[in-house]
């Protein structure tokens, strides 16, 4: 049987927050089958406070070689990957992907075939790189009586697309320009891995977990038969409810009192929606907090493992303000250790700052 503090500590340690990593940024990032990436920066955050030696340049070099893309997959959303992994799940999720054309899109697309749209949006994108607002322009003149944004939406919804820096890159400003995969990483050899895989990869990096956990990381349905296939390779918990975890044979599960130290998560980190129920990260009471605007998920603090705080840096005339925001009292140690955290977080993302502070928001 695990307790919710087990569970934590497991996530901690497959998602390197409980010590920085040696990992490589392209090993870590298939090691996490990927980190959200529905802004350009958050991944850089998301990979510097896993990992014991990166940089900005480590990321902007794998995008620039094409060793790691930006794609919409999980659950719909934009996600860094490696580009093998890029070729090899989008299959899976091709479903995931249909499902974001909804119906109301659907309805705006005034008869046109979202099969036929997508063709016509995949050669115009093979030619050059297209943002979704510019493919509905470009096909509105094919189907005029359709909205230009459901045009382009269709186009995102069935043909595999990629974000072309320099969008992704540190910093970058403006809506993301997408080519098709094959345009961009070439015909891969054929299936590298199967649904099995994936699933097996979820559990190695979040488990133990339940099969409603995986379907809302990834947004699949009918995860259960494939849970069921898996055999051997998967072994069962219990969890305090009784509720069946399954996990990968062999995969960290910590002393439930090992230290954790005080980290700060990037915007939209996979933490937070890699579960149907998130409750060995944050309470529910915070939940309303940190999700308060919709489609946004800010940076957030861990003390003692569990989300604490919300944060963000404020750039004014020169000077990088790291603002933390409080759900709860933090104690005085913690204070202590996340404003030397914070310093460093600071130097790494705000390098040019002519002034860098930390500074706590108590609302207690």
């Amino acid at each position: 049987m695990l307790t919710r503090r087990d569970l934590n500590r497991a996530l901690l340690a497959r998602q390197l927050l409980l010590e920085r990593s040696p990992l490589g940024p392209l090993e870590a990032i298939e090691h996490l089958v990927g980190l959200p990436a529905q802004a350009p920066n958050p991944p850089y955050v998301g990979l510097w406070t896993r990992l014991r030696e990166f940089q900005v340049e480590d990321l902007s070099e794998l995008l620039t070689a094409r060793a790691a893309v930006r794609t919409p997959l999980m659950r719909a959303t934009p996600h860094l990957v490696s580009a093998r992994d890029a070729v090899d799940i989008r299959p899976f999720l091709r479903a995931v992907q249909e499902r974001s054309l909804s119906a109301a899109l659907r309805e705006r697309l005034r008869g046109a075939d979202p099969d036929e749209v997508a063709d016509a949006g995949r050669a115009l994108v093979e030619q050059r790189p297209y943002t979704v607002k510019e493919l509905g322009a470009a096909l509105a003149g094919q189907w005029p009586d359709a909205d230009p944004a459901a045009l382009g939406a269709a186009v995102r919804a069935g043909v595999p697309l990629v974000q072309v820096p320099p969008h992704g890159l540190w910093g970058a400003v403006g809506q993301p320009a997408y080519t098709s995969t094959e345009h961009w990483l070439g015909v891969g050899d054929g299936p590298r891995m199967t649904l099995d895989d994936l699933v097996v990869r979820y559990f190695a990096a979040f488990g133990p977990a339940t099969v409603r956990d995986v379907q809302a990381w990834s947004g699949l349905g009918g995860l259960r038969e494939v849970v069921e296939r898996l055999g051997d390779r998967l072994v069962d918990h219990r969890g305090e409810d009784g509720v069946e975890l399954l996990d990968v044979p062999g995969a960290p599960l910590p002393d439930p009192d090992t230290p954790a130290p005080g980290r700060y998560l990037a915007d939209f980190d996979a933490v937070l929606s890699a579960y149907d129920d998130s409750s060995r990260i944050i309470d529910d009471r915070d939940l309303r907090d940190v999700f308060a605007v919709p489609g946004v998920v800010p940076g957030t603090v861990l003390v003692d493992g569990a989300v604490r705080a919300i944060w963000s840096i404020d750039r004014r005339k020169g000077a990088a303000t790291l603002v933390v925001r409080p759900l709860f009292q933090i104690p005085t140690r913690d204070v202590q250790e996340l404003t030397e955290e914070g310093e460093r977080l600071l130097a790494f993302a705000a390098p040019d700052a002519t002034r860098r502070d930390v500074r706590f928001n108590s609302r207690w």
